[in-house]
């Protein structure tokens, strides 16, 4: 029998790695031994935390996940393992050491993206998922807030339209010098056509209906689990004829819906996480025998992208 472990929130705040005994793969399955796997940070901070509103406990659901809202949970969508053959690839799978997986669900990992930058997939879909929804115009002024890591991709990605100007701010003032690594002005003024928010802050929704030029658009990406932000539509939200617009991953984006499948959009993330540039979006490694003692500190505000890293634990018995 194979034994694996994995990774449990079991309480607000707290984690613990549980073995379990492993099955062999059923038809259209494949055995994967993970490699690294990513913290989706605003996602599972949430989760770890306890603060899944139950309205919302089966559309958070992540594909591989066990167990239930809100605990015990094994939760997690960024691993990246390699197939009995050699094979790497990339699956929306929790923490765990060795998993089996429906093959449909194990899209392979291009040559030129190393196995850490390849945990970035599951945000870069979503930044993908987000221009799609934004459907950005050549020459728009646009701005992201937001400066996290799927901020920081979507705006990535805008930037390659030809004649926009795209501005990254942040309501925290330390990742000003990440803004100034990826070369994007770090503030603009008002009168900006498309505004993208990621900052999951009042604060920063606030800043995005100020900021929007007339008639622009204010694509909501961010998730609030269950807080409700104050927000003043009764001020210049209807003479300037603003239009919000929420983006979610958990459905492809209705302009590219029945022409892109979930695998497909999966597969352009990872063919655009080719460049080294992403690499700054990493922190880390941890080892994943230490995730329950280091998941408090990885899930603190203002991080990026932390990695996990995986040894040779799964074991035979």
């Amino acid at each position: 029998m194979t034994l694996a472990r994995a990774f449990w929130a079991t309480a607000p705040g707290a984690g613990e790695i549980r073995t379990e005994i492993l099955a062999d793969p059923a038809e259209g399955e494949v055995r994967v031994r993970a490699i690294a796997s990513g913290v989706s940070r605003g996602t599972e901070a949430l989760v770890f935390a306890g603060r899944v509103p139950p309205s919302q406990f089966a559309a958070m659901r992540a594909p591989l996940m066990c167990g239930d809202f809100p605990f015990p949970v094994k939760y997690g969508y960024c691993a990246v393992g390699r197939l009995p053959e050699g094979d790497r690839v990339f699956v929306l799978h929790p923490h765990q050491d060795i998993f089996n997986a429906p093959a449909s669900m194990c899209i392979p990992v291009p040559n030129a993206v190393p196995d850490r930058r390849a945990v970035l997939a599951a945000k870069m879909e979503t930044a993908v998922n987000i221009v799609w929804d934004s459907a950005p115009l050549v020459g728009e002024r646009i701005m992201v807030i937001g400066a996290g890591v799927v901020g920081l991709l979507t705006a990535s990605l805008l930037r390659r339209i030809p004649g926009t100007t795209v501005t990254v701010v942040d309501t925290l003032p330390a990742r000003a010098a990440l803004v100034e690594r990826f070369s994007m002005p770090g503030d603009a003024p008002g009168d900006q056509d498309l505004i993208v928010h990621t900052s999951a802050s009042e604060a920063g929704l606030r800043l995005a209906l100020d900021r929007a030029a007339f008639e622009g658009r204010i694509v909501e990406a961010s998730w609030y689990g269950d807080r409700a932000p104050a927000v003043p539509l009764g001020e210049a939200f209807h003479a300037r004829r603003l239009r919000l617009i929420a983006s979610q991953v958990g459905a492809v984006a209705n302009p590219m819906r029945g022409r892109r499948s979930y695998a497909q959009r999966l597969a352009l993330a990872l063919d655009l996480l080719a460049d080294p540039a992403y690499d700054g979006l990493l922190e880390g490694p941890t080892p994943f025998a230490d995730l329950p003692r280091a998941m408090p500190g990885i899930l603190a505000p203002g991080g990026l992208c932390h990695t996990i890293e995986y040894g040779e634990t799964a074991c035979s018995a």
